[in-house]
């Protein structure tokens, strides 16, 4: 019996014609870049560890959007303005410790201080979004939530104008953290390092969280069915808002890592990170707590090398400007190739 080869209809066709293309122009790119020799080892190496930096931030901000959608199956667009409240309002707490003389005395000491600030403002944010704006569209229609994130998220950005300003403001510089660090085989910059270590403490501590304490088993359950949850004797509502309250300290963390990579803060800066670690969250696979972060790492990886490893090899002027460009097409092939994401669910999309 002949076998029937799944027919192909027009718009099939395109797509796959659009991702041979993307890949061809990527593969093409490399190869001339590798060839010209463009860049040495010890470069390839600081965009490799620039990029594991960048996507440890895109990393915890990606868990926010992972950990409501888990929960609530919404998408939280102002979650960008969470991570951005607690980097925006510790900058004057960080300003107010250097002009005490914390960060030449207690350098430290300071840091964990404004570390607090951030992550305890945008927790308040978090929560304060899910009981003003989300919690009454709770049983809603799915499009009534996203169209609430989007004017929220608006309203954060503008509020958060008005308080602050528009200027942008650079963050007092932490010297105890400038230098090299010698890893015997490679030299990266020390806040690099202490960006991902620190990451990586923070999503490990999470996943510990969910997968070993009462609270997070509470959060699975309610993840698995709200209904069931409740007759099962969880208070839903409480667990909703500490699912909220956990992405805002994580943004909040991320904030201040955030700032040992560009230490500028404006009331519009949550924008673009947010979309990119929704992108993160969506690469990863969305509701899944791990595919969040290794979306982040890998998306981060892709911005820093992907510019300077396909676009030089065409001499396209100033590559790193494009970087932007590599984060959407990465959304948009994910979307249209594997929309549940590297380890995400069926059911998930």
């Amino acid at each position: 019996m002949p076998i029937r080869l799944p027919r192909l209809n027009l718009v099939d066709t395109f797509l796959r014609l659009l991702g041979g293309g993307i890949v061809a122009i990527a593969v093409i790119g490399s190869i001339l870049t590798i060839a010209g020799g463009r860049f040495g080892v010890a470069e390839w190496q600081s965009f490799v560890a620039a990029g594991l930096a960048l996507g440890s931030v895109y990393a915890l901000i990606a868990l926010g959007y992972t950990l409501v959608y888990g929960v609530l199956f919404m998408i939280n667009f102002a979650h960008g303005e969470v991570f951005m409240w607690g980097t925006f309002t510790a900058y004057f707490a960080a300003t107010g410790l250097e002009n005490a003389g914390m960060f030449e005395s207690n350098p430290v000491v300071a840091l964990l201080l404004t570390l607090a600030v951030a992550m305890t403002v945008s927790m308040c944010v978090a929560i304060g979004l899910e009981r003003v704006a989300y919690r009454p569209l709770r049983n809603a229609p799915r499009l009534v939530p996203l169209i609430t994130a989007i004017g929220a998220s608006l309203f954060l950005q503008y509020t958060a104008r008005g308080f602050y300003g528009s200027g942008v403001r650079s963050y007092p510089e932490f010297h105890l953290f400038e230098g090299d660090i010698n890893l015997g085989f490679m030299v990266v910059d020390m806040r690099d390092v202490l960006v991902v270590v620190a990451a990586l403490v923070l999503m490990t501590a999470l996943y510990l969280f969910i997968e070993r304490t009462r609270t997070g088993r509470a959060m699975r359950a309610v993840a698995e069915d709200k209904d069931v949850a409740a007759m099962m004797g969880i208070n839903v509502d409480r667990i909703i808002v500490i699912t909220f309250a956990i992405g805002g300290l994580l943004a909040g963390a991320a904030g201040i890592l955030y700032i040992f990579i560009f230490n500028q803060v404006q009331f519009y800066m949550g924008f673009l990170p947010g979309i990119k670690a929704f992108t993160a969250a969506v690469l990863g696979g969305i509701g899944n707590v791990i595919g969040a972060a290794l979306g982040g790492l890998i998306l981060g990886v892709l911005e820093q090398v992907g510019p300077n490893l396909i676009l030089t090899g065409f001499n396209i002027p100033s590559p790193n400007q494009l970087k932007d460009v590599i984060a959407f097409t990465v959304l948009v092939l994910v979307l249209i190739f594997r929309p549940n994401g590297l380890l995400g669910r069926k059911e998930n999309v």
